[in-house]
């Protein structure tokens, strides 16, 4: 018993020490955990510092579209020192800004960067091809947008845009193609504009018609449009559709400052001055600075015989434009008929540098050379108008006077003769001639046949000067008979006729009225000769700088 006592109590001796045990762990697990609860947590890394590449975007875009470019320019230039010139946003806007300011070399290098950072962009691409248009490096240009085209398919601006490159390197049928790709891609008038303007560089009018009818139908409440296809209606004198095209276009909007000038310059050429000069007006007060309307105001006191005031608005014309060739030769035009004729010279010389070959031009300056006693250099400038256009009928006339007066006899017999030719097929064509010119033109031929009878010729001497000098030009009545250049819109146009006719039915009366001698002028610059042939005059042209669209730039500026 007392064995098991004992080892009762050794049971219960081995069992006192076991809680023990189980009680101290429990007390360093305690002791362990406050310990670690006062002790300090380990520092955590913090994350690298990347600067956002689009951070002021935002801001950037704002001020841009408000046209804030300094501000703009600040923020392109903090943009850019912190992501290291790798937003691509920031020099996209810089280049913008930088074209815009004129400096497309500067702003073709920084579009150049955009295609580096981001090369498969379209956008990039439009704009580097686009700088390079506006440097004249169409070839180039066209490239690129070749290469753009590989990433945006069917895209409206591209096939326009190649379509104008086209143009201006005088491709036109490949231009053409481009541009009716672009019109199937998309309808904008841009693309038809520019299409009828091709055709008018052909001398298809027709062709030119048709593309702005259709146009009209796409668009029948542009007034752009509808004033494009008056005028060309004017250019084939069809007037009843050119002034429905423009009422059209004036209906919708009344203030329409091309359709208006357009108006006032038909109703100018059919001899309607005082209503021209009301639409002229109205033009006057949202375009003071045009050249052309001062040209159109000028021809239209030129036609009522207020001669003073028509060298008023021409000069202020051509102070505004001094190189517009239709505003010198209508200062030329009503200096002659003014007689002065040193003043018509320099007018029409200067215009002669700039276009080179206008045959009315060279017939006019033969007429003040004739008047300054250089009969040499007149018959030059008379060979040369004719080398321009044979067809001309008042060239012939007024030459074959000029011989005759010359004394020269057979020439101008011969030169009557072919002006005949001319008359009668031109006649045969449909073509209508001016009673003037056929006036003169009996009036010569009367004189030839007496000269070839001697012995009529000293009794009607006296009787035949005084038959030419009882049609003076110089007159109220014959005012309206000269071509004058008009410009029926504010942009590059064909001159439109104030009459059929030329300086042809005033110029012989004088030439063969007698007149005293005058010493012949020795200081007149020689006459200029050696112009190569080209065609007599433009017909129509909408823009001299042909419009290049982007749709998608926020400044909306058309190039």
């Amino acid at each position: 018993m007392a064995d098991v006592g004992a080892k009762k109590l050794s049971q219960n001796g081995t069992s006192t020490p076991v809680v023990n045990a189980s009680s101290s762990s429990l007390t360093d697990s305690v002791s362990s955990n406050t310990s670690q609860a006062h002790r300090p947590a380990a520092k955590q890394k913090k994350p690298p510092d990347l600067p956002a590449l689009e951070s002021r975007n935002w801001l950037i875009h704002l001020h841009y579209i408000r046209k804030d470019f300094e501000t703009c320019k600040v923020l392109n230039k903090e943009q850019l020192t912190e992501t290291g010139g790798l937003c691509e946003f920031a020099v996209f806007v810089e280049a913008l800004i930088l074209r815009q300011e004129g400096k497309i070399q500067e702003s073709l290098d920084l579009f150049q960067n955009c295609v580096f950072l981001n090369p498969h962009c379209p956008d990039n691409l439009k704009q580097v091809a686009r700088s390079l248009f506006l440097l004249a490096r169409h070839k180039a240009a066209i490239g690129v947008y070749q290469e753009a085209a590989k990433y945006s398919e069917k895209d409206w601006e591209i096939a326009h845009n190649v379509g104008i490159c086209y143009m201006h390197l005088k491709d036109y049928e490949r231009a053409k193609e481009f541009l009716q790709t672009a019109i199937t891609h998309k309808h904008h008038e841009v693309s038809f504009i520019m299409l009828g303007k091709i055709y008018m560089l052909e001398r298809n009018v027709e062709r030119a018609i048709e593309v702005f009818i259709k146009a009209v139908e796409i668009f029948p409440e542009n007034p752009e449009l509808l004033t494009f296809l008056g005028l060309l209606y004017m250019e084939i004198k069809e007037f009843q559709k050119a002034c429905e095209s423009l009422g059209n276009a004036m209906s919708f909007d009344p203030t329409h400052i091309k359709a208006i000038l357009a108006a006032g310059s038909m109703m100018q050429s059919h001899g309607d001055f005082d209503v021209a000069l009301t639409k002229y007006r109205i033009v006057a007060c949202s375009m003071p600075e045009s050249a052309i309307l001062w040209n159109n105001i000028a021809m239209c006191f030129f036609g009522k015989a207020k001669y003073v005031a028509a060298i008023c608005c021409l000069k202020r014309a051509n102070y505004l434009s001094p190189f517009d060739t239709k505003v010198l030769y209508n200062l030329g035009l009503v200096h002659l008929h003014m007689q002065q004729y040193a003043s018509a010279f320099h007018f029409l010389s200067t215009m002669l540098k700039y276009k080179p070959k206008d045959p009315e031009a060279f017939m006019m300056l033969a007429i003040c050379l004739t008047y300054l006693d250089d009969a040499d250099n007149a018959q030059k400038a008379y060979q040369h108008a004719i080398m321009l256009d044979p067809d001309e009928l008042t060239i012939c006339l007024n030459y074959a006077i000029f011989l005759y007066k010359q004394g020269i006899q057979q020439e101008a017999a011969k030169q009557f003769v072919l002006f005949e030719q001319k008359k009668d097929s031109y006649s045969s064509a449909g073509g209508v001639i001016d009673q003037e010119i056929l006036v003169t033109a009996n009036q010569l031929n009367f004189v030839v046949q007496n000269n070839e009878n001697p012995a009529r010729e000293n009794s009607n001497s006296s009787d035949m000067e005084n038959d030419f000098s009882t049609s003076n030009p110089l007159t109220k009545e014959n005012s309206a008979n000269f071509e004058a250049k008009i410009n029926p819109i504010p942009t590059e146009s064909a001159a439109t006729d104030v009459n059929n006719t030329s300086v042809e039915n005033w110029e012989p009366s004088n030439i063969l009225s007698p007149r005293p001698k005058q010493s012949k002028l020795t200081s007149l610059p020689p006459l200029q000769t050696s112009s190569e042939l080209l065609k007599l005059r433009e017909t129509l042209s909408f823009s001299k700088t042909p419009t290049l669209m982007k749709e998608s730039e926020n400044s909306g500026k058309k190039f």
